[in-house]
C-alpha cells in the first residue's frame, strides 16, 4: 500500500510540474492537427461520407482512431482534461507562494555589491539621515525595508526595495484564464444548441411567379430545423421563443464571380410579438458576419443557393407546381444538382398501385447563368453565380419515385435501387431554358418556370460564450503583462563620514531579464547621488574620480 502511494505521489508532482503542462499544451496543439486537415462530421457529415468512399482502408483507419471526430473524441478529451488538471495543480501552489512573497519584505542586501551586476558608489554632502529620506522618495513606488547595522550583512545601515510582483501575479492570471477558458468552453458544450435552417426567399428569377413559399422560422421546436444538434444537458425544450421571416436574399460579386457580400433582409419578433401583424415586426438587415442577437440566440447569414420551380401539367389539365432547394455542387458559379417529385391527380389513377406507377421524377443539373459547351452545344455549365440566364439540364422518369413508401427519400438524389429494378424508368432528357416546356409521350407537359434563391440561416445558442471571450481576455492581457513587466530589486547601503557626509552604495540585481533595468538603475543612483543626468554632461566635462564609482 505505502508503494502505491509512493508512485501515486510521484505521478501527481510529475502531473502538476509546469514542464509537464507545457509538454501536454504541446501535444494538445499536435492533436488538433487531424481535425484541420480532416473533414470532421461535425461540421459536414456528406465530406466525411465521400472521403470515406473514396480513400477506401485507409479512411476506415482514421475513422477508428476517430479522426473524423478529433474535438469529441476519447483521447482528445483526455489530452484536454489532463492539461487543465496540470494547469491547476501548477497555480494552486504557486499562487499561494505568491502571496507568501507579498507579505515577506525585501531581502537583505548582500555581503558585497560590487559584485552585483549593477553597482554604483559615490559621497553625498549630506546627513545620513537625509539621504535615506531621499531614497525612500526614490524608491516610493517599490517595496522598502530598513535593514539596521546589526541586521546587515556588512554590518551597516541600509536599505532593500523590490518591484515587479505584478508580474508573477501577471504569470499566474494567464494560467487561471487558460483554464478558464478551457472550461468555459467545455460547460458551453455541454449545453449549447445550433440548428440550420433552409428558407427560399421572396426574391428570384420568374416569367410566371409560383405560388406562395412560406419563408417564415420559428424557433419553436427542434423539429423546425432541417438540422440540429446540441449539448448532452439540452433536453430541446429550452428554445428561445423567437420568430423571423425571409423576405429576399442578395449577393454582390466581383466580375471573376468571387462573392463579395451576402444580404438579406429579415423582420423578426420575439415572445408575445409573435403574434403581431408581420407588418409590425422588427425589420433587420442579416449580413455575413453581422448576425442577429435575440436574447442569447444569434442568427446567422450562412450560406445560399437555388430553387428551381416546375410545373408538371398531365393531359386533364390538373397541374403541380414545387420548387425545392438544389444543393450547390460548384461553389463559385453554383451549378446545382438536385430532384423533384411529383404525385398524379388522384382522379387519374383511383387505383393506390397504379397510381404509383405513374408518378413523375425530376433529376438534373440547374445553371444560374447557362454556359452550353461539348460536341453539339448540350452539356450544361455555368459561367457566374448570379441568376441572369437560368437553365436546366433534367432527365424526367416515370414510375415508383418512392413518395409513399415510408422509407426517407434523399432531396438531390434519386433511390438508385429504385432506377436499377426499374421500378423507374427514364422517359426523357432535355436541357430547358427559363419558360421553356418539354412534352411527354403521354401529354404531360413538364415547364420549367424559373428559380428563387434559398439562404441557409444558422441558430446557435452558447450561454458560455461571455465568459470565454472574457477568460480570454484575461489570458491575453496577463500574458502581455508577464512579458512586459520587470521583476528587480536594488539595495542602497549607507555610511555616515565623519564630516558630516554619507557615503553610499548602491547594487542593483534583475530578477528576470536584465533589458530595460538598466537605465532605471542608472536613474536612482544618479538622482540619489547628486549627479547630472548623462545626457546632460558636455563631451569635454569631466567628472572628479572621486565623486563617483560605477560598475556594470
Amino acid at each position: 500500500m505505502r508503494i502505491v502511494v509512493t508512485y501515486l505521489k510521484k505521478a501527481w508532482h510529475w502531473l502538476t510540474s509546469m514542464r509537464t503542462a507545457l509538454v501536454l499544451l504541446f501535444v494538445l496543439a499536435i492533436a488538433a492537427i487531424p481535425g484541420a486537415l480532416l473533414p470532421q462530421r461535425s461540421l459536414n457529415q456528406d465530406n466525411v461520407n465521400e472521403y470515406i468512399a473514396n480513400n477506401g482502408r485507409l479512411a476506415e483507419i482514421y475513422d477508428t482512431l476517430q479522426l473524423f471526430d478529433v474535438f469529441e473524441s476519447t483521447w482528445f478529451l483526455a489530452i484536454l482534461t489532463l492539461l487543465t488538471i496540470s494547469l491547476i495543480g501548477c497555480i494552486l501552489p504557486r499562487s499561494w507562494d505568491h502571496y507568501l512573497a507579498g507579505k515577506t519584505p525585501p531581502t537583505r542586501a548582500p555581503r558585497n555589491l560590487a559584485r552585483l551586476p549593477l553597482h554604483a558608489e559615490g559621497e553625498v554632502d549630506k546627513p545620513m539621515a537625509d539621504v535615506t529620506a531621499d531614497a525612500r522618495r526614490l524608491l516610493k513606488r517599490w517595496k522598502v525595508a530598513e535593514y539596521k547595522a546589526s541586521e546587515d550583512r556588512a554590518g551597516r545601515f541600509s536599505l532593500a526595495a523590490e518591484r515587479g510582483y505584478t508580474r508573477e501575479l501577471a504569470n499566474l492570471l494567464f494560467h487561471l484564464g487558460l483554464v478558464g477558458m478551457i472550461a468555459t468552453i467545455a460547460l458551453g458544450r455541454m449545453v449549447y444548441y445550433e440548428g440550420h435552417v433552409i428558407v427560399v426567399t421572396e426574391s428570384g428569377n420568374y416569367d410566371t411567379p409560383p405560388i406562395d413559399q412560406n419563408t417564415e422560422f420559428c424557433n419553436t421546436s427542434t423539429a423546425n430545423y432541417d438540422s440540429f444538434r446540441a449539448g448532452p444537458l439540452f433536453d430541446g425544450t429550452g428554445l428561445t421563443t423567437f420568430c423571423f421571416d425571409a423576405h429576399d436574399f442578395a449577393a454582390d460579386y466581383l466580375p471573376n464571380g468571387q462573392a463579395e457580400m451576402f444580404t438579406s433582409n429579415i423582420s423578426y419578433a420575439v415572445g408575445d410579438d409573435i403574434n403581431l401583424p408581420k407588418g409590425e415586426w422588427t425589420d433587420y438587415e442579416l449580413k455575413v458576419n453581422h448576425p442577429l442577437r435575440v436574447e442569447g440566440d444569434r442568427v446567422y447569414l450562412q450560406g445560399h443557393g437555388f430553387a428551381p420551380t416546375f410545373t408538371v401539367t398531365w393531359p386533364d389539365g390538373e397541374s403541380r407546381t414545387q420548387t425545392i432547394q438544389w444543393r450547390p455542387d460548384d461553389p463559385t458559379f453554383f451549378l446545382s444538382s438536385g430532384v423533384m417529385r411529383f404525385d398524379p391527380p388522384a382522379g387519374m389513377y383511383p387505383d393506390l398501385f397504379e397510381r404509383r406507377q405513374n408518378q413523375i421524377a425530376i433529376q438534373g443539373l440547374f445553371a444560374p447563368t447557362a454556359e452550353w459547351s461539348g460536341e453539339n452545344g448540350e452539356l450544361l455549365t455555368s459561367k457566374f453565380p448570379a441568376m441572369n440566364d437560368p437553365a436546366v439540364a433534367i432527365d424526367i422518369y416515370r414510375g415508383d419515385a418512392g413518395l409513399d413508401t415510408g422509407r426517407a427519400q434523399s432531396l438531390f438524389s434519386l433511390d438508385t435501387a429504385l432506377l436499377h429494378s426499374g421500378q423507374l424508368q427514364k422517359i426523357e432528357r432535355v436541357n430547358l431554358l427559363q419558360g421553356e416546356t418539354v412534352t411527354l409521350d403521354d401529354g404531360t407537359t413538364v415547364t420549367f418556370d424559373g428559380a428563387s434563391e434559398f439562404a441557409n440561416y444558422q441558430i446557435s445558442r452558447d450561454p458560455f460564450q461571455p465568459w470565454v471571450l472574457a477568460t480570454t481576455v484575461i489570458m491575453l492581457a496577463a500574458l502581455v503583462g508577464s512579458l512586459l513587466i520587470k521583476r528587480r530589486r536594488i539595495w542602497v547601503r549607507l555610511t555616515p563620514l565623519a564630516d558630516g557626509r554619507t557615503h553610499v552604495e548602491l547594487g542593483g540585481l534583475a530578477r528576470t531579464d536584465r533589458a530595460g533595468w538598466g537605465p532605471e538603475f542608472d536613474q536612482i543612483h544618479r538622482e540619489l547621488l547628486g549627479l547630472p543626468d548623462q545626457d546632460d554632461i558636455d563631451d569635454d566635462e569631466l567628472v572628479p574620480a572621486d565623486a563617483l564609482k560605477v560598475s556594470t
